[in-house]
């Protein structure tokens, strides 16, 4: 078998037994093909083969590939590693979900094998930028492959911001806050919001309000071209934070702007053969019979002949 790339990136928690221990086994298996590792730096495993340590932050300009050892989060952090590049991913599931990280440890070498090999389904998903404005200060700009969150700090009050998209007033929303999510992200926080499930392919963003004070405000759906903007209003002050993928961009104070657009690059996932969306939200979710049996085949012409 001739392997597909050149150098491989390795991430993850490698505090965790069980992230170590797959890191370990996954770097041996690239070695043994013929391909370079590169690791962080920080890393203190110990490898068969030597392995290239670099700062975190510069291993996605020596790889071809990278591979998120651990949960969705771990993954979601290697995105933000190759935020703006060309390079893919690969997500080893050592964590409890796994909707991102969809490679479990049950054949994980032999469907880690097939990717380095070549045999992969490439997953391009859209990315948003948050890029939040103040007069008195440098903007801050981040990136999301899941989701933008507005949120308070405070509990027990409520905080009042209004939603703008492309120009054109929307709401003045009182509450918890705002989640901004892509079609990867809607199956997250946004989905715990009541906002909808959004299939990969989609074009689309989901606007969901956290705990909203008005109950007919609810989750919209809005094209991925869109420009969305929040603006907090003026009130008693709020520690009010926005975060990126979980991580905290800044704080905001009702003389800022939270922007959110489509990021320019996208992110590429890479899956092994026979990935199926809905096989994963069947699994994940816990949706009725189908995670007790196999799907069903699809009816044919024959057996709707006659009805």
């Amino acid at each position: 078998m001739q392997p597909h790339f050149k150098t491989i990136a390795l991430v993850g928690r490698y505090a965790d037994a069980r992230v170590a221990e797959a890191m370990q086994t996954l770097a041996n298996e690239a070695t043994a093909l013929g391909l370079a590792v590169a690791i962080d730096a920080a890393c203190a495993l110990s490898f068969i083969k030597p392995v290239q340590r670099l700062p975190e932050h510069a291993l996605s300009a020596v790889a071809d590939l990278m591979v998120a050892v651990g949960g969705d989060g771990t993954l979601l952090h290697a995105a933000r590693l190759v935020a703006g590049t060309q390079v893919p991913l690969l997500g080893i599931n050592r964590g409890q979900l796994g909707f991102l990280a969809d490679v479990d440890a049950s054949g994980m070498l032999e469907r880690y094998t097939e990717v380095l090999t070549g045999k992969y389904t490439r997953d391009v998903r859209f990315a948003l930028t948050a890029t939040i404005r103040h007069p008195d200060r440098p903007p801050l700009q981040s990136q999301g492959l899941n989701d933008i969150v507005l949120h308070k700090r405070d509990t027990g009050r409520m905080l009042d911001f209004e939603t703008w998209i492309d120009g054109t007033y929307v709401n003045t929303h009182g509450g918890d806050g705002l989640v901004v999510a892509t079609p990867t992200g809607s199956t997250g926080y946004a989905l715990s919001c009541g906002g909808p499930i959004l299939v990969p392919t989609l074009d689309a963003i989901v606007l969901a309000p956290i705990c909203p004070h008005t109950l007919s405000d609810r989750p919209i759906v809005v094209s991925a071209a869109s420009r969305i903007e929040v603006k907090i209003v003026a009130q008693a002050p709020i520690k009010t934070d926005v975060t990126t993928d979980g991580v905290v961009l800044g704080d905001m104070h009702p003389n800022g702007r939270l922007t959110i657009e489509r990021a320019a690059v996208p992110v590429t996932l890479l899956h092994p053969p026979g990935y199926d969306f809905y096989a994963i939200l069947r699994s994940k979710l816990h949706w009725g019979r189908g995670t007790r049996r196999a799907a069903p085949s699809m009816p044919t012409d024959t057996d709707t002949a006659g009805r």
